[in-house]
């Protein structure tokens, strides 16, 4: 049959770039061991990371930008704000990026099985289920002109011909299969921000309100803006994960998991010593105010901690995403947070009066079993079954290009040459459901 040749979404691609007929057996135990492939590896991961978290920082630039203008405005201003963003956070943003989670699972495993139409559809899917006034409606405008430009990108650039089709009635099939995924999405992110979301609220409540509103939201906000380069890594070996599960390659998957890791610590290590460097004067970035400067420097220790074990479960957490446990990370979170972060910091700050730097101290304690109960699901995983698992996932949703078929089209020979192979991964896809449902 005649190969179609594709761009490569990224170099150094272990999946062939183009369209062909391959076995879907699972066990493609291709060996890639070695310092050869771990420098092809970090490779990958780094020209996919780069954008991201480039991405990452400008996006949340925004948010960042308007904090530090209204900081100067002084502290009422700022911990206004930050109770502002914080309930936005809580009741919108982090429910819709958790819900937009699920397409790392879908598209990315989609693209390893080289159905690259189904990206498409399954964006639809997700989209239709889906004085300091002034810094907030700049922040609006600014994301809402975010949007638009990547809905013309995705519509006129040739890099997404081959995984947007169109708007497409397909959308609407199958939205059950999606949500079922897609609800863990939310519920995973949501019950991992919500906690910092809550800190932020409940420190109106400290004897010092505005100067504890006011550390904490300049707190969140370093550890946000720190946070983009293991949340950039994540997405990235999420994509790594999803594609080679897909593609059936799980010993590729494996080792990208195994140097994203490798990557976090030496990163973590890091911006832990430029934080510590920078406590004495960072807080002059948010305000002027003397004593909140030298807070934000004693609570720095602890934040350094608490980014460096977030930026562990960043990476973990995107492993989780590549191979579809969204439903297994929101069990992690909810234990993880609601049954030692949030009850520690509650008790540290408000029992035994340690004061802001107790609720960092508690959600630390979270995201530190956070991280180990992800990395004990992380190695004890069999990447031959979840490649089974992913391959049974995408063509479970398979829905033909151009001029559909059916099984019988297929029994009867009335298939295109093209149409053929994909239809047949949908049979052993059902097949599969049955023992991984």
């Amino acid at each position: 049959m005649e190969k179609k040749e594709l761009k490569p979404v990224y170099p150094f691609s272990t999946t062939p770039n183009h369209v062909e007929e391959f076995e879907f057996d699972g066990k493609n135990t291709q060996k890639v061991e070695g310092k050869e492939e771990c420098v092809k590896e970090v490779k990958r991961l780094i020209w996919l990371a780069g954008p991201l978290i480039t991405v990452g920082f400008l996006q949340y630039s925004l948010q960042m930008i308007s904090v530090i203008f209204v900081g100067h405005l002084g502290e009422l201003s700022l911990s206004s704000a930050s109770m502002a963003t914080s309930f936005a956070g809580v009741t919108g943003f982090i429910l819709i990026l958790g819900m937009g989670s699920a397409l790392d699972t879908f598209c990315g495993q989609a693209y390893g099985a080289k159905q690259y139409h189904m990206l498409g559809v399954h964006m639809q899917r997700a989209i239709y289920n889906l004085e300091n006034k002034g810094a907030a409606l700049a922040n609006a405008v600014s994301y809402w002109t975010n949007v638009l430009m990547l809905a013309l990108y995705i519509k006129f650039s040739s890099a997404c011909k081959h995984t947007w089709t169109g708007l497409s009635k397909d959308a609407l099939n199958d939205s059950l299969n999606f949500l079922k995924l897609a609800i863990p999405s939310a519920f995973m992110i949501s019950l991992e921000y919500w906690p910092y979301e809550i800190l932020v609220i409940m420190s109106g409540f400290l004897p010092n309100p505005k100067l504890e509103t006011s550390m904490m939201s300049i707190s969140f906000d370093t550890c946000c803006l720190v946070f983009r380069i293991p949340y950039g890594l994540g997405s990235a070996v999420s994509t790594r994960v999803s594609n080679e599960l897909g593609a059936g390659n799980p010993q590729v998957a494996s080792l990208a998991a195994r140097v994203v890791l490798f990557m976090t610590l030496t990163v973590g290590i890091l911006v832990a010593v430029t934080l510590l460097l920078a406590r004495g004067v960072w807080g002059y970035l948010y305000s002027n105010e003397e004593e909140l400067v030298t807070y934000l420097g004693a609570i720095m220790p602890v934040l350094v901690v608490s980014n460096f074990m977030n930026g562990i479960q960043a990476v973990l957490s995107g492993v989780a995403r590549g191979c579809g446990w969204q439903k297994i990370g929101a069990f992690v979170n909810l234990g993880a947070y609601y049954l030692v972060g949030l009850p520690s910091a509650i008790v540290l700050t408000f029992v035994f009066h340690i004061g802001g730097k107790g609720f960092w101290m508690g959600i630390t304690c979270g995201s530190s079993l956070q991280a180990f109960l992800l990395l004990m699901v992380t190695l004890r995983t069999n990447w031959e079954q979840e490649a089974n698992k992913a391959r049974a996932r995408v063509f479970s949703a398979y829905i033909p290009v151009a001029g559909t078929k059916t099984m019988h089209d297929l029994s009867a020979g009335h298939v295109q040459p093209e149409e053929t192979q994909a239809l047949k991964y949908h049979i052993i896809a059902q097949q599969l459901k049955e023992s991984f449902p």
